[in-house]
């Protein structure tokens, strides 16, 4: 039998001769810039020998750029589909604070009106399979941006060249767009751009000083950002940490920010442009992430125009930003935001609300109910821990559309003012516990299907109502417990009907157990009366 054995062995041998090329095609192709010339001082550009790799890896099919130890000077670096940026650690790329070389300008989203301008200074357009990587730090250099802007809209005399270039490459848009109009021609473009791309990865590395929003997904699909650092300065204009805008499927966790302004918040389109956009943000997920400073912890708008919908927020720790949960919207933004859940949420040392929704985020006069109508609702918040803000909630409506169908579960705050609802319906409030330092627990006015259950206060304020309502009806107050001596347990005007007191332990409150005519029902309370 050896001859079979020795052809069988021959036979072997040929196909791992045939196999071992295709294993070795089948590994990822990794290129290093410095091989390539790529100056590693930081003192010479990089620009042309980074595109012209990625370039020649996506007319091959894809590949990694590998950015080793070192200072990389570059100006935009434009992604292409199967491509990945890895960062290395000790690695640092410095974007040019030179404003020609993000020209020409290109399709992108300002504050989330499509427009042409600037590159990013990493872009990605209708590109899929990409991912930047690694442990290295991406530096924007954003001052320059920054100083030019404000003396833009100071009005101060400037080297008006990329303001004729704007001009011109969106006459159309500043013919009709009054808000764009407004800006004086000079947009600051993201860090990051991707737009109309599918399935994009950023993860591990950091981020600081960026012209404007650091990272802006705008019309993408499936995009996961985790592990990462923004660190922006606190004064930095509009350097926004994450800004999903018009996206799907987008996955944020495990990321550290700490920026000039919100650190998290998503988009859909701003007023007329965004309606005709048409493109909502919907399933998002935000888990995991600390938050310093910033104006928002996570903020849903005020440009949501297309619609927000299925946004799921928990796991977060919010330090020191001014307001922690912050739905903002206005007359004339028009859109839907609704079915949002926040869970497992930590604030402290909030400078405002910890959770405020408003539909007044700027004023505006009432108006018809029309497409300019905002809409928020079906939003539920529980186990949340606020320690130290200026009120633990505050919800604004709008005389023409209120808010509704919100519900607050499992919430401990510090504040020194208490919950503030205003053109309301449908707001309910479950095992609650608080403490404030100043005013009622509970204002409520022009709202409805109001329900105050479980709801207990560390030493409520002396001399003031406990609840406070102004035209509202549909009240219900159950379950509570309060030790303390309260004078005043509700005040209500002569609009107020249909307030229901059951099942509540008041054993320092003289409440009578009777109906009290069409406004108010009391039954089934301990109160001082009945001990």
């Amino acid at each position: 039998m050896p001859k079979p054995v020795s052809s069988m062995k021959k036979a072997i041998s040929v196909l791992v001769l045939a196999i071992f090329p295709l294993v070795i095609n089948c590994q990822p192709v990794w290129t290093d810039i410095v091989k390539y010339g790529a100056d590693p001082s930081g003192k010479i550009r990089c620009t042309e020998i980074i595109n012209n790799l990625i370039d020649s890896l996506a007319d091959s099919g894809g590949g990694t750029l590998f950015f080793p130890a070192g200072t990389f000077l570059t100006g935009p670096i434009v992604l292409r589909s199967n491509i990945t940026l890895y960062i290395n650690a000790g690695s640092i790329v410095k974007f040019s604070d030179d404003f020609d070389d993000y020209l020409p300008m290109v399709p992108s989203r300002w504050e989330d009106v499509r427009v042409r301008n600037f590159k990013s200074q990493i872009y990605a357009y209708k590109c899929e399979n990409i991912s930047i990587r690694g442990d290295g730090h991406f530096e924007g250099q954003g001052k320059k941006w920054w100083d030019f802007m404000r003396r833009v809209n100071s009005n101060q005399p400037v080297e008006n060249k990329w303001q004729e270039i704007f001009k011109k490459e969106n006459d159309s848009l500043l013919a009709k767009n009054e808000y764009i109009r407004s800006k004086n021609n000079f947009l600051r473009p993201p860090m990051i751009t991707t737009y109309e791309c599918r399935n994009v990865l950023i993860e591990g590395v950091s981020f600081s000083n960026p012209p404007f929003w650091t990272i802006m997904p705008a019309f993408s699909d499936n995009v996961t950002i985790t592990g990462i650092t923004i660190e922006n300065p606190g004064n930095s204009p509009n350097t926004d940490g994450i800004d999903p805008s018009s996206c799907t499927n987008v996955h944020i966790s495990d990321c550290h920010i700490s920026v000039g302004d919100d650190c998290i918040v998503i988009k859909s389109g701003r007023d007329e442009d965004g309606r005709e956009a048409g493109k909502p943000t919907e399933n998002i997920t935000i888990t995991n992430c600390t938050m310093l400073k910033g104006h928002g912890g996570v903020v849903i708008g005020s440009e949501m125009s297309g619609g927000v919908k299925r946004i799921s927020i928990s796991n977060c720790v919010f330090e020191g930003t001014d307001i922690g949960i912050r739905i903002k919207t206005m007359r004339g933004r028009g859109g839907v935001v609704e079915d949002v859940r926040v869970s497992n949420i930590n604030m402290y040392n909030i400078v405002n609300e910890g959770i405020l929704i408003t539909l007044r985020y700027q004023p505006a006069q009432p108006e018809p109910l029309s497409e300019r109508t905002p809409a928020v609702r079906n939003i539920h918040l529980a186990n949340i821990n606020i320690r130290e803000a200026r009120r633990p909630v505050a919800i604004y409506g709008l005389e023409e559309r209120a808010v509704s169908e919100v519900s607050f579960n499992d919430i401990r705050s510090f504040s020194k003012k208490g919950i503030l609802i205003e053109n309301t319906e449908g707001i309910s409030f479950h095992d609650i516990r608080m403490e404030i330092a100043e005013g009622s627990p509970l204002e409520a006015q022009d709202s409805r299907e109001i329900s105050w259950d479980m709801v207990s206060v560390i030493s409520p304020v002396k001399d003031v109502p406990y609840i406070k309502l102004m035209n509202c009806r549909d009240v219900r107050i159950t379950n509570c417990f309060q030790p303390e001596k309260i004078g005043v347990f509700i005040s209500q005007d002569e609009k107020c009907n249909n307030i229901y007191l059951i099942n509540n332990i008041l054993p320092g409150t003289d409440i009578t157990e009777k109906k009290r005519s069409k406004e108010i029902v009391v039954k089934n309370n301990i109160t001082a009366k009945s001990l």
